[in-house]
């Protein structure tokens, strides 16, 4: 289900838009009742669009590389007639007059939104899990979580529904999930994709993000909704920053995958050199203080009128954030100036940092605490362990699986570059993407 194999077939005529956008809808209902990835099955809507984008192509008239072809999007995003419930029984009747700047930019694409998918409510939490609309679970393994909060998305993209999604991101909420789910999702630099129309969790920390089978979907989706300039880079060239102890605080294999990425780079001519970052307890913190605050300044008015709508995630988070002194919001706000500028200063000699996705692969349902290298960790802190502080500075970062003969679940590495330098992340990461299907094929010995 990529992007370019559907526009082929329509190309060639072998399928039209509504065949196609029909095959979704009847796999998005099919797996709904056990993958729980949609909360509205927008068919009539996607029909009429389906329609006229097959019209347009008998008129010789298509829009560009998106005309026709489906996707999903968070329910996050408003959509104009179509429910957006941002996953909480608060907003199950909310039905927009208009859409997000990003599902505008979709639509004069030509590209078919079949529906609004399940997510972690209000996308306050990294496992999906949610009382009110159903927790998402992993295609791979129902058994397990496909994380979150863009769960929902990366559960559709990974089983085949649709080839691309779009999801929100405020400390890993499109990388997690994709990398648990073993597709590519990235996060752009801080503002670079339009949040406007997007019901926010966290102004500071929210991006918007795409999710998708391969590097170069990703990049296709996001030149229809953001301007993207022109990058060269080479592999041979390529200097690669890490981060000291990463890999120790991951599972076996997790840390088996990103020790052969990087092999594969060595190989190919890439140099390295270790960066350090901020104690990432201390950095969680921060973030969670941001979040908590803001959400709360968002939200609050609905917690006075609608308390028991909400779930005890949201309601609890809601609760602390209304008891957050005035200075430590303000602190920790200046500690993410005082980041961004470290990080920017420690990227200066490097193209791209490596770390691993997720420290774990994907637990099971209702899992509360990990194990990693004999330290315990909240759920949904082990799963943003490498993820969060890249919001806190406003860093583009992608996602890409990694194949091993020897692994079962899904397992994954994150690239992250400086802010404002997307096309250049798409190019290392498409290199990457290129050494890592030789992995496939033949993984080096570690």
């Amino acid at each position: 289900m990529s992007i370019k194999a559907i526009a082929a077939a329509l190309e060639d005529g072998s399928q039209s838009v509504v065949e196609i956008v029909e095959n979704c809808i009847a796999a998005a209902e099919r797996t709904n009742p056990s993958l729980r990835s949609f909360i509205t099955v927008a068919t009539d809507h996607a029909l009429v669009q389906a329609r006229k984008a097959d019209a347009r192509r008998r008129a010789n008239r298509a829009l560009g590389p998106l005309d026709g072809i489906p996707y999903a999007v968070k329910d996050m995003f408003q959509t104009a007639g179509i429910r957006t419930t941002a996953g909480s029984r608060v907003l199950e009747n909310n039905i927009p007059s208009t859409s997000a700047a990003a599902i505008c930019m979709l639509d004069a694409a030509g590209a078919v939104l079949i529906g609004k998918t399940n997510l972690h409510e209000f996308a306050y939490g990294a496992t999906g899990e949610n009382g009110w609309a159903g927790t998402v679970v992993n295609p791979h393994d129902e058994t397990r979580l496909a994380g979150g909060s863009s769960s929902g998305s990366a559960a559709a993209v990974a089983a085949g529904i649709v080839p691309f999604a779009l999801g929100t991101d405020t400390g890993g909420s499109c990388r997690v999930p994709a990398a648990l789910c073993g597709i590519a999702g990235y996060k752009p630099s801080y503002g670079l994709i339009s949040l406007d129309g997007v019901i926010p969790y966290c102004w500071s920390l929210d991006h918007a993000g795409v999710l998708a089978t391969s590097v170069d979907d990703l990049e296709l989706v996001v030149r229809q909704i953001t301007r993207l300039s022109p990058a060269t880079i080479s592999a041979a060239s390529l200097r690669v920053a890490f981060v000291d102890g990463f890999d120790q605080k991951c599972e076996a294999p997790v840390r088996d995958a990103f020790l052969v990425t990087k092999e594969h780079l060595r190989r190919s001519g890439a140099t390295f050199g270790a960066i350090e970052v901020p104690d990432q307890s201390e950095a969680r913190t921060v973030s969670l203080i941001i979040q908590l605050a803001e959400t709360v300044a968002y939200h609050g008015p609905n917690l006075a009128s609608a308390s028991d709508r909400f779930g005890p995630d949201m309601r609890g988070a809601m609760i602390l954030g209304q008891l957050l002194p005035a200075e430590k919001y303000i602190q920790c706000m200046r500690l993410m100036g005082t980041y961004r500028r470290a990080f920017a200063q420690n990227m200066q000699t490097f193209d791209v940092l490596l770390t691993p996705a997720c420290p774990i692969t994907a637990p099971q349902v209702g899992t509360v605490d990990v194990d990693i290298a004999g330290e315990t960790f909240p759920i949904g802190n082990a799963l943003t362990l490498f993820t969060s502080f890249f919001n806190l500075v406003g860093a583009p970062a992608l996602v890409l699986p990694v194949a091993l003969p020897s692994s079962g679940l899904p397992v994954a590495v994150q690239m992250v570059g400086v802010p404002g330098s997307d096309a250049q992340l798409f190019e290392a990461a498409r290199m990457i993407e290129n050494l890592l299907t030789t992995t496939r094929r033949s993984a080096p010995t570690l």
